[in-house]
C-alpha cells in the first residue's frame, strides 16, 4: 500500500497517548479547556495528543477510542479521494449487472398520448421497468433548452439554453467545464471512464451544440428515423458501447406539420415504436440485451401545432426506464423533472454530480 493510505493508531505506556495517522490530512492539534474532553480538534498526518491530567481512566480511554475510530475513518476517506496514489481505492463502476446504457429520446412525445398510442414496444418495456408520465419540462417547453437539461442535469437559468434553437448559453453558463460547455453527463462519464465507448446519434443537428462532442467516440447525424436506427443498431453490434444516445425528430416534425393529439400523430407515435423495437433486436443480436439499462426520455409535448407554452399537455413527457437493477412494472411517483435524467444516470454510472446539478437520482425506480 502506498503511503499515503497508511492510517493507524498506536498507544504508548507510561503517562502519555499517542495517536499517529500517515494520511494527506495534516498534523492534529487539541484545544484544551476545563471540560473533561477535548474541545476543538483540527487534524493532519503525525498527530500527539498527551493525556491531560484530569482526564482519568475510563474517561480517558473512551475519549482515546474515540479518536483512533476517528483517524481511522479520515485516513480511510483520504484514501478513497488519493485514487492515483492508492491501488486499494473505490473506482467508479455502474450498478451490478449494468454494463450498457442506451438513452433513447423522441421529440415531441406529449405524456397525453401515452394510454392511447399503439405503442407495444414501450409498453412492454414499461412493464418490466419503471414509468412516470408526469415528468416535468423546464420552461420554455422546447426543444434545446429541454434537451440540454436533460443532459445537464440543470435548467436553462444555469446552463443558459434558453431557446428551441439555442446553440450557446445565453445567459452564460454559470460553470463551464473544460470541453467549454457547461458540465454534462457525457464529460463525467468520459473523467470517470477514460477508455468508454460512448456515441451520439441523432436527426436534427441542434443535438451536436447540446453535449461535449469532444468526450464521445463517435457521433452523427442522419436524416430519417429509419436511417437513425440502422446507423445506431451497427454502432450497437460493431462497439458494444458503455453509453449511447440516440435522438429521433419525430413525432415533433408531425405535430408542428398535422397537429398533436392527431391521428396523424398517433399514426408517427406507432412508427417510433417501431423503431424502438429494432433497437431492442440490436441489443439482442449484439448480447446486450440482458445487461443493458435502456431509458426512454422526450423534451416536450404539444398542443395544436406548437408548443413551449405553460399547459400539461406541452409539459409533461413520457420517463421510462428498465434494465437491471430496475424495479419491474412500477409506476414513479416521484416528481420528476428534465433534469433529473442527468442524475439518475450518474447514479448508474456511479459517478458523483456536480455541485452545480439541480437534479436529483429517481431513487425509487431502483431495486431494493
Amino acid at each position: 500500500m502506498s503511503p499515503v493510505c497508511q492510517t493507524h493508531a498506536t498507544v504508548e505506556t507510561g503517562g502519555k497517548r499517542q495517536l499517529t495517522m500517515e494520511s494527506p490530512v495534516g498534523s492534529i492539534a487539541f484545544m484544551r479547556c476545563n471540560t473533561s474532553v477535548p474541545s476543538a480538534a483540527v487534524f493532519s498526518p503525525g498527530m500527539s495528543l498527551t493525556r491531560p491530567g484530569h482526564l482519568r481512566g475510563s474517561w480517558w480511554r473512551l475519549v482515546r477510542s474515540g479518536l483512533a475510530a476517528l483517524a481511522l475513518s479520515v485516513g480511510l476517506s483520504a484514501c478513497r479521494t488519493a485514487a492515483p496514489h492508492c491501488p486499494e481505492a473505490v473506482q467508479p463502476r455502474p450498478l451490478p449487472g449494468v454494463k450498457h446504457v442506451l438513452l433513447i429520446g423522441f421529440d415531441g412525445f406529449g405524456a397525453y398520448a401515452w394510454e392511447r398510442a399503439e405503442i407495444p414496444n414501450l409498453k412492454a418495456l414499461a412493464a418490466r421497468g419503471a414509468l412516470s408520465l408526469k415528468a416535468r419540462a423546464v420552461l420554455p417547453s422546447a426543444s434545446a433548452a429541454n434537451w440540454a437539461t436533460h443532459l445537464m442535469g440543470a435548467g436553462t437559468e444555469l446552463h443558459g439554453y434558453t431557446e428551441w434553437n439555442s446553440r450557446t448559453s445565453m445567459p452564460p453558463a454559470r460553470v463551464v467545464s473544460k470541453y467549454g460547455l457547461f458540465p454534462g453527463i457525457f464529460g463525467l462519464v468520459r473523467e470517470a471512464y477514460p477508455t468508454a465507448e460512448m456515441g451520439v446519434l441523432y436527426e436534427w443537428d441542434g443535438i451536436h451544440y447540446l453535449f461535449e462532442n469532444e468526450a464521445v467516440n463517435f457521433e452523427k447525424q442522419e436524416k430519417s428515423p429509419a436511417a437513425l436506427t440502422a446507423g445506431t443498431a451497427r454502432y450497437l453490434l460493431e462497439k458494444k458501447p458503455l453509453f449511447t444516445f440516440v435522438c429521433y425528430d419525430q413525432p415533433d416534425a408531425v405535430g408542428h406539420g398535422e397537429g398533436h393529439d392527431t391521428p396523424q400523430y398517433y399514426d408517427m407515435l406507432k412508427n417510433c415504436d417501431a423503431e424502438v423495437g429494432k433497437l431492442l433486436d440490436a441489443l439482442t443480436a449484439a448480447g446486450m440485451a440482458q445487461d443493458t439499462i435502456i431509458m426512454l426520455i422526450s423534451d416536450h409535448g404539444g398542443l395544436d401545432k406548437g408548443h413551449g407554452g405553460k399547459t400539461l399537455q406541452e409539459m409533461e413527457t413520457p420517463w421510462l426506464i428498465a434494465g437491471p437493477g430496475i424495479q419491474r412494472g412500477h409506476p414513479i411517483a416521484a416528481s420528476i423533472v428534465h433534469y433529473d435524467t442527468a442524475a439518475t444516470l450518474a447514479r448508474i454510472f456511479g459517478v458523483r454530480p456536480p455541485q452545480v446539478w439541480t437534479g436529483r437520482a429517481v431513487r425509487e425506480v431502483f431495486a431494493r
